[in-house]
């Protein structure tokens, strides 16, 4: 028992020995804390204040365990001076585990001091961080910024602009604008409008983001109660044009007493804002509409403006022109040339000062804004009468002017696109016309016998990649099998448009249920919807196909996430557009 005393004691003195700390270790970490003690006076005020304190290590055993506490004043040896913490209050009765009771021992545990600071300071430290963060966005160059942000996908970009004013200011720049529409990082976004629920027209606009398949609702309150409007894009806006709104009933899809407006409104889907520009000279409903980049000098626009202000009588006194055939106003212009002679030295150097200035300030505005041009033709006038009167809009000059009219033979306009500066437009009759944008004038295009079609189902033209396509609704022969039902199917055609020959390249896999489909094409995509009421419930699909692929095949991107709760005029109120953002 004696031996085996003597080697358990042998076994903890040498535990002792190899736990005992060098004077010269716990001299330089004492140091150290006596410099941060100067930085964090008022950290340790707090502390001591709270009951404990952190400077005292002092070790004690218990179980195994050991408490820490420290002497961090200057006189190591002077134990008056020792401040304990609550952990050498909890260790009173117990053996220290080396050295006396009373000895002094300087503080080992470097960095324990600043995990209990961290722990008690978190909103500090937060604050500490947000300051650091702020002095990194600041000394970070707008331009690197602009390029970090013009890389993000759409709504992660309407999030980056809830961070700072300044990201909100970068991001909504017309310069930002420009770089992320000429960059590659757009994707196409499907916006489908006309949504009708319990009777009334919500005004909410539903938004796919096709990249990621994830649906967004947009609340638009300026069209509330607004149905039966046409819509078009250019670049990165969409314009709403026309529609009717109910008298008696606001809100609700009541053709008994209507009024149609005049009116187009512009959306950026991008900076979420809304303007209203000039309005039409006729008001109309469901009008054809077609949108295309022209020329900052296209001759068009100008002729017809020039053409609508020979319209406008003179202005004449008593039968005689007010500008020619008055001697007194002759007089009067004489006067003022004189006048003009005398003071020519004085505006002299003034004008040449400002022509100079203001001729390249114009040149400038002319070459940084493209000029686009927007046609709307047809539609359903104010007493439900159908139009064939034609009205362009020019977006320099934000007015409308009249275009000449279609032939009265050629029909009721059903369908329109721009392809390649025409504008075609497809009739009831079958019959295909073509308006020149630069020149204008129109011309009726003779084509090899139209593609058979069902009378219910108007043909939809689309211009894709500069290739001019139609969808129609035709007929399927039952492969010559007796007792066979013929079937309907919805056919592609292609308009070769140099030999003016229609051409089938490819078949919608699903049956045309709609006979208001709506197909929009965004670059080389052509993308489609169909909406219709089967079995007490609204069915929705949405489907794309790529023009440039050898064989053109249709898939189906999203079934039944949007018209699950309206009613079912939506399928005639419906209509869509992509838009690449």
């Amino acid at each position: 028992m004696i031996a085996n005393t003597d080697i358990v004691e042998d076994g903890l003195c040498q535990e002792l020995e190899s736990m005992c700390v060098s004077r010269k270790l716990v001299r330089s970490v004492s140091q150290k804390l006596r410099k941060k003690r100067i930085h964090r006076s008022a950290g340790n005020e707090e502390e001591t204040a709270n009951g404990f304190s952190l400077r005292c290590l002092t070790l004690y055993g218990r179980g195994g365990g050991c408490k820490v506490g420290a002497d961090t004043s200057e006189e190591f040896g002077d134990s008056s001076n020792r401040r304990r913490s609550s952990a050498s209050e909890e260790g009173k009765g117990f053996k220290p585990m080396c050295g006396g009771e009373e000895a002094g021992v300087d503080c080992f545990s470097y960095g324990r001091k600043d995990r209990f600071w961290k722990r008690n300071n978190r909103k500090e430290l937060e604050y500490e961080e947000s300051q650091r963060n702020g002095r990194m966005n600041l000394s970070l160059p707008d331009d690197i910024l602009e390029m970090c942000l013009m890389r993000l996908p759409l709504s992660s970009l309407m999030n980056a602009r809830l961070v700072c004013k300044k990201w909100n200011y970068l991001t909504t720049t017309p310069r930002f604008m420009q770089m992320r529409r000429e960059g590659l990082y757009q994707t196409p976004w499907l916006f489908v409008f006309g949504a009708v629920k319990d009777g009334y027209c919500t005004g909410e606009i539903h938004v796919l983001d096709v990249s990621l398949n994830q649906w967004h609702n947009i609340n638009a309150e300026v069209l509330r109660g607004r149905f039966m409007y046409s819509v078009a894009s250019m670049r990165d806006e969409i314009f709403i044009v026309g529609g009717c709104s109910s008298l008696t009933s606001f809100g609700r899809v009541d053709r008994s007493s209507i009024k149609t407006h005049k009116s187009m409104l512009v959306f950026s889907p991008s900076a979420k804002s809304w303007r209203k520009v000039a309005s039409m000279k006729y008001a109309r409903s469901s009008a054809v509409l077609g949108i295309s980049e022209v020329s900052v000098d296209c001759p068009v626009v100008q002729s017809q403006s020039s053409r609508q202000d020979r319209r406008l009588p003179r202005s004449r006194l008593n039968g005689v022109s007010d500008v020619y055939e008055d001697p007194h106003r002759l007089s009067v212009r004489r006067q003022l040339r004189n006048l003009s002679d005398e003071n020519a030295g004085f505006l002299a150097p003034i004008k040449k000062q400002c022509k100079p200035l203001r001729h390249r300030s114009e040149t400038s505005s002319l070459r940084e804004s493209k000029r686009f041009v927007l046609i709307a033709i047809g539609g359903l006038g104010s007493w439900d009468e159908p139009l064939d009167s034609g009205e362009l809009y020019d977006s320099i000059s934000n007015k409308w002017v009249e275009i000449p009219k279609l032939a009265v033979d050629f029909g009721i306009v059903c369908s329109g696109v721009v392809c390649n500066g025409t504008f075609f437009v497809y009739s009831e009759c079958d019959k295909l016309a073509g308006y020149n944008i630069e020149r204008g004038y129109w011309t009726v295009i003779q084509t090899t016998p139209s593609p058979p079609r069902v009378d219910e189902y108007y043909p939809k033209l689309v211009s894709c990649d500069s290739r001019l396509f139609m969808l129609s609704v035709s007929w399927c022969e039952g492969d010559g099998q007796i007792g066979r039902r013929n079937k309907a199917i919805r056919k592609m055609w292609e308009l070769d448009l140099m030999y003016l020959a229609w051409t089938e390249v490819s078949i919608h896999p699903d049956a045309p249920m709609d006979w208001n489909a709506a197909f929009v094409a965004d670059k080389n995509l052509i993308f489609g919807v169909e909406m219709f009421k089967i079995f007490g419930q609204v069915l929705d699909f949405f489907t794309v196909c790529n023009v440039s692929d050898k064989v053109i095949k249709w898939s189906h991107i999203s079934r039944n996430r949007v018209a699950l709760e309206h009613d079912a005029s939506s399928c005639v109120t419906k209509t869509m557009m992509a838009v690449h953002l």
